[in-house]
């Protein structure tokens, strides 16, 4: 089965413009906020959004990091296939900081949780947000919900969603949906 476009390039582009307008609202110049995109699929959405929100609304000196979760997840040892580990890159303290996490799809909440322990080996922020760009709201295992969402997609099990950024060797962005095998 062909995948199914849930998302074309344009309608990925005026999302990302929302989500950015949404956290500026909120944020404003940013001076005690941070975002971390979550390895490795958040890490280009939050590049974008760091990159409109600098650009559109000239707020600069916007801190972003990115999180490895891997060992912190509690699945790690269950998956069949080797692990293989991206860098995290956090050179700042978020003691005291208004932390967003940024993702590129929420499904059961599992990364969220190991985000949240991972992250304590960094300080302890005032508080943690959530961003992403498409919810699988049906899909939790834990109660974890997003402040910014892109999109919701209402995606049975065997289905997967899967989010194509230029910058990762696609020929340009796009959300899809496939059947899983």
């Amino acid at each position: 089965m062909d995948p199914k476009v849930l998302l074309t390039s344009k309608e990925v582009n005026i999302i990302l413009h929302r989500l950015a307008c949404q956290l500026v609202e909120k944020h404003l110049d940013f001076s005690n906020t941070i975002l971390i995109g979550i390895q490795p699929r958040g890490k280009f959405l939050a590049e974008r959004i760091k990159s409109i929100i600098e650009r559109e609304y000239a707020v600069q000196d916007i801190s972003l990091g990115f999180l490895d979760i891997t060992f912190f997840r509690d699945d790690f040892r269950r998956n069949q296939k080797p692990l293989e580990a991206n860098k995290t890159q956090i050179d700042f303290l978020v003691e005291n900081k208004k932390v967003i996490f940024i993702d590129d799809v929420l499904y059961t909440g599992r990364s969220i949780r190991s985000a949240l322990t991972a992250i304590q080996s960094f300080g302890r922020p005032a508080e943690i947000e959530l961003l992403v760009l498409i919810d699988r709201r049906f899909s939790r295992h834990l109660p974890i919900q997003p402040d910014y969402r892109g999109r919701q997609v209402d995606a049975i099990n065997d289905e997967k969603v899967l989010v194509s950024w230029g910058e990762s060797n696609s020929l340009e962005d796009g959300v899809f949906l496939i059947q899983n095998d």
